[in-house]
């Protein structure tokens, strides 16, 4: 061990010394190389490790490259938010390359149980895929990528021929463009000529949001299930293209550790994952410990990270047969970064993934028979489950169950109409309305993982979320069939759930707001000058051919006191929203009803058009902050501003009319400014640790509960990390009672709703019983883990609160509505404190004031 630990700390001191690494530092040596293919350093000008690379260059050498090899094929995959090129390199030897329309499809059917048994997989190459730096500051592994490039494409001799011949390597250079840009900008131009690894040098300290996240600040290594990105949709389809049957995943670490190579800890593996793919890993990562040995670079196994949520890029393969493989290296951030084990350069974090890169070669040649045979059995393997199929549709909103199943399908996973109507748990699903995975297909582990409730785990810590079952996370009507079902005809496209205008009228039209995209089409009426009013209490419209019902929320579209109407212009755009927004526009006749309220009454509550102001910046939790912006910018078309804190204290806010505070810290708001605000008719937001800010300035009379104290007396040591990590709500689903008469539950016909948590801040009983329209139930878990203290603490207890302070209104929310962008069921939540916030309470009912 000393001996090991001498030569890890000379790698990393040897680059304060010099400023740039010979080619030797990297390379395998006594080989030689392709003269024709230029090295790195040739093409950039700079020597790996010297700079962090730009997305240009990289896209400049990646095709250079492929222009001059015949071991290179390259293709795009997709555009990210800003316009980058995702870029995927497929790299085998060139008669394989000729040949590779039909390796790929012969090795899909590898999944295929009908196909497989006659595959020859002693005569078939293996599929690897390497992907790089899905987190934007975690940047040694997209310029471990340019080496891993070179060296396929340009390495001679006997080794680098077998790989080639019985592999075809897929090689995702950078899969966060942007945050990768973000990032590799922020650290040249903050570069010394003389390197500076003091920590607290602003070189090392990116400003907010940082590189890690997308444009949206979305963490893409927990997208590869929901796909809700355009990185990760088109990463998925390549993936599900090619079935690899290893998928690495090279990130980085905080600075004073070492190296790390799955497998995690195997306690936190999901049951759903076989023990095989355990054994398969620690297999490979013998190959990991036998390259790191070799340099002296030290690494650690089996610790610390976990395979549980299948939306990471390391988990995700495990439940389709393949073989996810985490590596985290310590991160220099920088150029130079102080440790606690010396000096780290960012050379000696990008040859740590580069030496690994290659030891995943060495692994999956050795391997390859091992690899293909698993794939092969994985999806013969046939469904256990007492469940036989899932049933879903129905409801209220056709949008959400569109999503689900476009989410389904991308996945390979087949979905059935049900071919009759099916009565399941007391729930109806009509035939034509609703539909069926059943458990009888290849991809039943991936269906199970989706589907699931999950409350029992063999480990109370989790590196991420401990629920995600989709039903819950859109709340779309489903039940889980026992017996096996009479499948309709198998879905082979998805189209959207267009709206219309029924009937005509010359006097007003009126939309319920139960559709997904009721907000975008109310805010885009409202952009054109329409006026839009909301019911706060039931009624009977008639339109031509009939009467219909309508519910709380539902929204009148009026030309306020315009007398030169023009219906057939108003026609025309209800018309496009309609079909765009799957929405219906019904036509009434007259503003009498046969009962409920009448169109004219004053319990149609005016809408103001929502101009919003979200704060960001130092203190603001960008995940959450970039959750919030995603949803308005790209789903409901609402212009949000988004100033910093420091910029708030000092502007004025005489022009918005909705302030959100998403998860952040708050200590340096103007709280006297925020006041009269609200004071003056504004409706500020708060989410999640927000809430407390607000509590705190007596914005909101909420009081949140104080956890209890450990009194136990004795506990070991030893089990203090584990412990305290078990109390925490990592993440996971719970069911509140909801009052759909409340604007807060516009929208909603159902009372329970399945709600998202991540955090332990729970509130007490409040007085007023009107003001709290989500409670948690008194046994609230739905799936995930959560221990008994924190369940007591929350059963019973209000979810959402929303009160007047003045003439404004405090709304605030302890779960996350929007969280990760799939959670559709609650995004209407969280939007109705947008439209409806300021009708909250509004002290005019009946055209009385009290």
């Amino acid at each position: 061990m000393k001996k090991r630990l001498t030569a890890f700390l000379f790698f990393m001191l040897v680059q304060t010394a010099f400023a740039q690494v010979p080619n030797s530092y990297y390379l395998p040596q006594n080989i030689s190389y392709d003269p024709k293919i230029p090295t790195p350093q040739q093409y950039l000008g700079y020597q790996v490790g010297d700079w962090h690379i730009q997305h240009e260059q990289l896209l400049g050498y990646m095709k250079k490259v492929a222009e001059l090899s015949d071991r290179v094929e390259l293709s795009e995959y997709g555009r990210t938010y800003e316009n980058r090129q995702l870029l995927l390199l497929t790299i085998s030897s060139p008669k394989n390359l000729a040949n590779v329309d039909k390796i790929k499809t012969d090795h899909h059917k590898l999944v295929e149980p009908d196909k497989s048994s006659s595959l020859d997989t002693k005569n078939m190459p293996i599929v690897v895929w390497m992907g790089y730096s899905v987190h934007g500051n975690e940047a040694s592994g997209t310029n471990a990528s340019v080496l891993a490039l070179y060296y396929l494409a340009a390495a001679q001799g006997a080794e680098i021929d077998s790989i080639l011949n019985e592999s075809v390597i897929l090689l995702d250079p950078r899969i966060n463009p942007d945050g990768g840009e973000r990032f590799s900008s922020w650290v040249n131009a903050n570069k010394s000529n003389n390197l500076v690894a003091d920590p607290n040098s602003r070189e090392l300290n990116e400003m907010w949001p940082g590189g890690r996240f997308n444009h949206y600040w979305f963490d893409l290594n927990r997208d590869w299930l929901y796909t809700q990105h355009p990185e990760s949709k088109g990463r998925i389809q390549k993936f599900h293209e090619w079935k690899p049957n290893i998928l690495t995943d090279h990130h980085e670490m905080g600075p004073n550790s070492s190296f790390f190579f799955q497998p995690g800890i195997p306690a936190r593996t999901h049951p759903l994952t076989p023990k095989k793919n355990i054994d398969l890993t620690e297999l490979i990562g013998k190959f990991h410990a036998t390259a790191l040995d070799k340099i002296g670079s030290l690494y650690f196994t089996k610790e610390g990270y976990d395979d549980f949520y299948y939306g990471k890029g390391s988990t995700f393969p495990d439940v389709q047969g393949s073989i996810g493989i985490l590596f985290e290296q310590a991160s220099s951030r920088g150029h130079l970064q102080e440790t606690q084990n010396g000096n780290m350069s960012f050379a000696f974090t990008v040859r740590n993934q580069f030496v690994t890169t290659l030891s995943t070669l060495r692994a999956a040649k050795a391997m390859r028979q091992d690899l293909l045979d698993y794939q092969r059995n994985f999806y013969q393997e046939k469904s256990t489950s007492a469940t036989k199929a899932f049933v879903f549709g129905g409801g209220n909103d056709k949008v959400k169950v569109w999503e689900m199943i476009n989410i389904l399908r991308q996945h390979e996973i087949d979905v059935f109409n049900v071919s009759k109507d099916e009565v399941l748990d007391g729930k109806t699903f009509k035939k034509g309305e609703a539909f069926v995975v059943p458990l009888s297909q290849p991809q039943y582990r991936l269906v199970q993982g989706i589907f699931e409730k999950r409350t029992t785990f063999e480990d109370s810590l989790f590196y991420d979320i401990s629920a995600w079952s989709m039903p819950h996370c859109f709340n779309v009507p489903y039940s889980e069939a026992k017996v096996a079902l009479t499948l309709g005809d198998k879905l082979s496209k998805n189209d959207f759930p267009k709206g219309k205008i029924i009937g005509n009228t010359t006097y007003g039209y009126v939309f319920e707001w139960d559709g997904y995209f009721a907000p975008r089409a109310a805010y885009e009426l409202q952009k054109k000058g329409y006026k839009l009013k909301v019911a706060t209490e039931p009624f009977t419209g008639v339109f031509e051919g009939g009467t219909k019902n309508f519910s709380y929320g539902t929204v009148e579209v009026t030309f306020g006191s315009n007398q030169q109407a023009d219906f057939a212009a108003l026609k025309t755009l209800l018309q496009t929203l309609a079909e765009r927004d799957g929405i219906d526009f019904y036509a009434l006749q007259t503003g009498l009803t046969p009962s409920g309220i009448d169109l004219g009454s004053s319990y149609f509550a005016q809408m103001r058009q929502p101009k919003v102001l979200m704060l960001t910046g130092a203190g603001v939790n960008p995940n959450d902050a970039g959750e919030i912006w995603h949803l308005l910018d790209t789903r409901v078309n609402i212009p949000l501003t988004m100033s910093d804190i420091t910029q708030v204290n000092r502007m004025s806010l005489e022009k918005y009319n909705t302030l959100i505070l998403s998860s952040g810290e708050y200590s340096t708001l103007n709280e006297e400014k925020i006041k009269t605000w609200v004071r003056n008719g504004g409706t500020l937001i708060t989410l999640t640790d927000a809430v407390e800010w607000a509590v705190a300035k007596g914005l909101s009379p909420v009081k949140i509960k104080t956890i209890p104290a450990d009194t136990a007396s004795f506990k070991p040591y030893a089990l203090a990390e584990r412990y305290k990590g078990a109390q925490q709500t990592s993440g996971a689903i719970f069911q509140v009672k909801l009052d759909p008469t409340h604007p807060i539950g516009y929208g909603y016909k159902d009372q329970t709703l399945s709600v998202f948590r991540d955090n332990n801040i729970y509130l007490e009983k409040i007085k007023d019983p009107y003001n709290a329209p989500l409670i948690y139930t008194n046994d609230p878990l739905v799936s995930g883990y959560v221990t008994e203290r924190n369940k007591k603490l929350m059963k019973n207890t209000p979810s959402v609160v929303a009160t007047s302070f003045g003439a404004g209104k405090v709304i605030v929310m302890t779960d996350n509505p929007n969280f990760r962008a799939f959670w559709y069921g609650t995004n209407k939540l969280f939007l109705n404190a947008i439209f409806f916030g300021s009708t909250i309470l509004s002290g005019v009912r009946g055209g009385e004031e009290d």
